[in-house]
């Protein structure tokens, strides 16, 4: 089974579009958690009044009680995610659901991790800041060149996971979507089998966007540095 796991703050204005594009895109057996933070986000009604209508897709609305932000809601969503494989999506549609049966059919091969790539041969990034794109876009390609790492978008957050490689890695980040760069660099220097697809990103039309560059830049650098500096096959 695949757990979809979604972070929302108050993503009223997208979440049925997204759970759609879900229902058209995947068919596999899957659950769809919603992690939230507080009762009053404005996703949650609009869910709760839809829960009938998308009944196949066995949604589950989970408060994130382990502390505030996206890096302790995806903590959370992890440890109740029940699925064999896991897949990280963010609420405002930015992410290319066309590729995830491709990305299941991946797992099923024996990879680990599979990485949606906005930067390999036939990904592409539609929209966002100019500076924000280019930082991420560099430090794919170089952590790509000098590290071996099998994917050219390390900080792109959608991603499908082995749930028993989640198991076995200690997960640090505190500031947001980090996480999964970490994870992606720790799980290669244990040793489990990455590779990517070619993904398109498409920046939000409805809503504002969650991503706080200046805050969160420390965090993806640590990440960086430990992916250069750090030996393979070491905790």
């Amino acid at each position: 089974m695949l757990s979809i796991i979604i972070p929302v703050y108050n993503e009223a204005d997208n979440i049925i579009n997204l759970l759609n594009q879900i229902d058209k895109y995947i068919k596999s057996k899957k659950e769809v958690l919603i992690i939230y933070d507080f009762d009053e986000d404005s996703t949650i009604p609009v869910i709760r009044r839809n829960l009938n209508y998308f009944s196949r897709l066995n949604i589950k609305i989970i408060k994130n009680d382990i502390g505030s932000g996206v890096a302790n809601a995806l903590k959370k969503g992890f440890k109740c995610a029940e699925g064999e494989y896991l897949l990280v999506l963010m609420a405002d549609l930015s992410d290319d659901l066309s590729i995830a049966q491709k990305m299941i059919e991946r797992m099923d091969d024996g990879y680990d991790i599979v990485c949606g790539s906005r930067y390999m041969k036939g990904g592409n990034q539609i929209g966002g800041g100019f500076f924000k794109k280019n930082l991420s876009k560099m430090a794919g390609k170089s952590m790509y060149i000098f590290t071996g790492i099998p994917t050219h978008d390390i900080t792109n957050n959608f991603k499908m996971y082995r749930k028993s490689v989640l198991d076995n890695i200690e997960i640090e980040s505190v500031g947001g979507f980090e996480v999964a760069m970490e994870v992606t660099i720790k799980a290669y220097k244990k040793g489990y089998k990455i590779t990517e697809l070619p993904s398109i990103w498409y920046d939000r039309t409805s809503g504002k966007s969650k991503f706080k560059i200046w805050k969160w830049l420390p965090h993806y650098l640590k990440w960086y540095f430990y992916c250069i500096f750090k030996r393979k096959n070491l905790n």
